[in-house]
């Protein structure tokens, strides 16, 4: 059975994404891919800023400056991952791309209604609003790099790790609602880091191992049959990592 008009994804892309979104081809056959436009990285920050306050918005970004000095030699592990793992971070040239400004765009939902898909997968985009996840029948269902609920927002796999929580160090397969990584979870897997790893390679690591739960939950929304599941552990949201933070998990669990 052809699943192209049955399959949509919604991205604003990037290495992880494309990882997911292959191994989905891989699986089902070709399939529209609606892409939209990056957010600003200054709208992002001053969301932050709202939400969290000057001072630690401003200990996020000085952060970045030690991270930007253990990125060295991660393009090797990252490499070596690829090859490994057969992974294809890029977008295919035969790719069915309908370009839209926002997942929450009058565009994006143009597309929507005109494919009518049965399933929608959603990686790495922004949050999706009301009007658009009413827009189809059809349920969204989202690749999260995190053990959710306890590791919802950004970074999940890292702030386990940094937590002293390496047993959470995993991803999660769940519906999309309103909020922020809160929907009905459906698969989530437990990896290990490995030698080398990083803050900059665990994205790729967590989407190695994590394709097989994507495809499963896109089957069983293709036959009618998911079923949420009930994971008890505590709710936490995380953004990114503080200087003092990044600095003391590194010290003092070897987690950079």
């Amino acid at each position: 059975m052809s699943t192209s008009n049955q399959i949509v994804a919604l991205t604003a892309g990037g290495p992880h994404s494309w990882i997911m979104i292959n191994a989905l081809r891989e699986r089902f056959g070709d399939f529209p891919v609606i892409l939209e436009e990056g957010e600003p990285a200054s709208r992002l920050w001053r969301r932050r800023m709202k939400m969290l306050g000057p001072l630690k918005v401003a200990s996020m970004q000085a952060a970045r400056l030690p991270m930007k000095l253990t990125k060295r030699g991660t393009e090797r592990v990252i490499r070596d991952m690829i090859e490994s793992e057969g992974l294809k971070p890029d977008a295919p040239a035969d790719a069915n791309i309908i370009n839209v400004p926002s997942v929450n765009s009058d565009a994006c939902r143009a597309a929507l209604e005109k494919l009518q898909p049965k399933a929608i997968f959603v990686v790495s985009t922004r949050m999706i609003g009301k009007k658009t996840l009413a827009s189809v029948d059809a349920p969204f269902i989202n690749y999260h790099s995190g053990i959710n609920p306890a590791y919802r927002g950004m970074f999940g796999g890292y702030f386990a790790l940094a937590n002293g929580e390496p047993e959470h160090f995993g991803a999660t397969v769940h519906l999309v609602d309103e909020g922020v990584d809160t929907g009905g979870i459906l698969y989530q897997s437990r990896l290990e880091p490995k030698p080398g790893d990083n803050f900059h390679t665990y994205l790729w690591r967590l989407a190695a191992g994590s394709r097989g739960i994507v495809i499963e939950a896109m089957e069983d929304a293709l036959a009618g049959t998911l079923s949420p599941v009930h994971v008890n552990l505590p709710s936490n949201q995380w953004f990114a990592p503080t200087l003092g933070g990044y600095v003391w998990a590194g010290l003092s669990r070897g987690v950079w």
